[in-house]
């Protein structure tokens, strides 16, 4: 089951996501920094998105009872970023893979049967 993510509105809380399976709350601010807690009850994050003023809750209820990793939070809308933490800096667009190679015709060979040095075939 994929995290679930929620927007978050108010202070300085950005968005947040929650695996009940693992009981991991992560939670992103506005300035990048990503907290990650974990043993988080199921309970906790639904009075978290419920609350009124998420901020408080958090200050009051979250930031310092549960164990925490910091982290930069990823650009969620970012595709390339997405790609990139999948298949590695290799993905790329078809496009790109023909330029990213700089001319491999021109020294492999031209389609047209010619060696692609002067384009006549010696």
């Amino acid at each position: 089951m994929a995290m679930e993510r929620r927007t978050l509105h108010g202070g300085r809380l950005r968005a947040a996501a929650y695996d009940a399976r693992e009981q991991r709350l992560e939670i992103d601010f506005v300035d990048g920094e990503r907290r990650i807690f974990t043993a988080v009850p199921a309970e906790v994050w639904r009075r978290l998105v419920a609350a009124p003023n998420p901020a408080v809750f958090y200050a009051d209820r979250i930031e310092e009872e549960y164990a925490v990793e910091r982290a930069r939070a990823s650009h969620a809308g970012d595709a390339r970023s997405k790609l990139d933490s999948l298949f590695g800096d290799s993905a790329r667009a078809p496009g790109e893979a023909a330029s990213a190679n700089g001319g491999d015709e021109a020294r492999n060979g031209g389609t047209d049967g010619t060696d692609g040095a002067d384009g006549d075939g010696d």
